[in-house]
């Protein structure tokens, strides 16, 4: 008799990276639940592409996970429309300069609600179905998090909690659920007309493989460290193309 398909959160799934490990994670049959914030269009046409696709159950889920409640409020829609959950993708994320002098409570508050409090949140809401079903769930943190970027403190930091914050949920809810983060390099570059450590090539000749990496390279390393890594817990796994050796 075959395993009944896993149920999996995304979050911040409608757009670039996210809406790849999406992609990744239904084809390895499980039902997604897709959250998004403003992207709901994306999200429902990325849905509607799953269950062609693969044939599998899609739910989308709107919010801003900034707020204490919604976390709690996916957690409980998911278990109403599937009956479990198996497990947790956080990749939902704030990019944002702040200069020293500009950094406000305002911009903490931010920056740690969506790469700290939330995911803090959505564990403390699924960590009963998560243990009574062997669950795992991954961060997708930043190399940014061990190496500060000029005029991004807050999301450094914040990144840099996302790690901790790893390793301490994997000891709190050890044995039964497995949890870890990934840390990308450059991916795709961001929404912006420049990185904000110099030119594109200039950051790829310091990176080994002198070149990007591909949404596929963070989604391949999900979809293993939700299904192929029964005995990996606590770790940050850095996707950088050897970036951080320079």
């Amino acid at each position: 008799m075959p395993e009944p398909a896993k149920i999996v959160l995304i979050t911040g799934a409608a757009r670039r990276v996210g809406s790849e490990i999406a992609r990744q994670v239904a084809g390895r049959g499980a039902k997604i639940a897709l959250h998004y914030r403003h992207s709901g269009a994306e999200a429902e046409s990325l849905a509607r592409d799953l269950r062609e696709l693969y044939g599998t159950e899609v739910l989308t889920l709107g919010g801003d996970l900034r707020d204490p409640a919604v976390p709690g409020h996916l957690v409980a829609q998911i278990l109403e429309q599937f009956g479990g959950l198996d497990g947790i993708v956080h990749n939902a994320s704030l990019y944002q300069s702040t200069p020293l002098s500009e950094i406000t409570p305002r911009t903490w508050e931010n920056m740690e609600g969506i790469h700290v409090h939330a995911p803090f949140y959505l564990a403390q809401a699924a960590e009963m179905v998560l243990r009574s079903r062997k669950g795992a769930i991954v961060h997708i943190a930043d190399i940014y998090a061990e190496r500060p970027l000029r005029n991004y403190l807050p999301y450094s930091v914040s990144k840099a909690a996302l790690i901790a914050l790893t390793r301490a949920l994997a000891k709190e809810m050890a044995p039964e659920v497995r949890v870890n983060s990934i840390s990308p390099g450059v991916i795709l570059w961001a929404e912006t007309d420049l990185p904000a450590e110099g030119d594109r090539q200039s950051i790829l000749d310091r990176t080994a493989l002198k070149r990007s990496g591909e949404p596929a390279d963070i989604a391949s390393m999900v979809c293993t460290l939700l299904f192929d890594a029964p005995y990996l817990t606590g770790q940050n796994i850095v996707v950088d193309g050897g970036r951080m050796l320079y």
